[in-house]
């Protein structure tokens, strides 16, 4: 029983070990991050660029200067109240920079999915050593514990053999108080 148990732990020891041989294959076999396209470097800047504090307070500034200039011109202005000339710079800059945010979403999108799958590779291999790491201590208090019932069962055993001194040595020892002395 114990060679078997013992052979399912050396399949189960290989296969782990050769998996996690073909993992670190196929991680070298990815090398390094692709460099990224100029489109991709280009959406990145202007998703980090629209997306910031300083931008928005950069542009609620420009909007603000504007709209005073103009009301504050009157009928001089170059774009009098409705606004028309800064309604299609606004919708102008709204067409261009949403799709190109969009692109750089879906670029860090696909990133984090990748390292998602390989945080669950991860996870699944750690989840692999663990168990591992389980069945060999399992397997350590097996033979401790075996080892415990043998040194308990010999020193039953002379813990009888010593009773069974004792009481021939006092089967002796009234044997020899009953006898006639010298």
């Amino acid at each position: 029983m114990a060679m078997h148990s013992d052979q399912g732990n050396h399949r189960r020891h290989t296969h782990l070990r050769s998996a996690l041989s073909r993992a670190r294959e196929r991680r070298r076999a990815d090398g390094p991050a692709p460099t990224l396209t100029l489109g991709e470097r280009l959406s990145d800047l202007v998703a980090e660029i629209v997306g910031s504090w300083r931008f928005i307070l950069i542009q609620s500034a420009l909007l603000l200067v504007w709209l005073i200039a103009n009301v504050t011109l009157g009928q001089n202005a170059w774009d009098p109240y409705p606004f028309i000339l800064l309604n299609l710079m606004l919708s102008f800059q709204a067409a261009y920079t949403a799709p190109i945010i969009m692109m750089s979403q879906n670029r860090q999108a696909d990133i984090d999915r990748l390292r998602s799958i390989a945080d669950y590779q991860v996870n699944i291999r750690a989840e692999a050593e663990i168990s591992l790491l389980h069945e060999k201590i399992d397997l350590l208090r097996e033979q401790q514990v075996a080892e415990l019932i043998s040194l308990l069962k010999n020193s039953l055993i002379r813990i009888e053999m010593l009773e069974n001194l004792v009481q021939d040595l006092s089967k002796n020892s009234s044997n020899n108080t009953h006898s006639p002395s010298q």
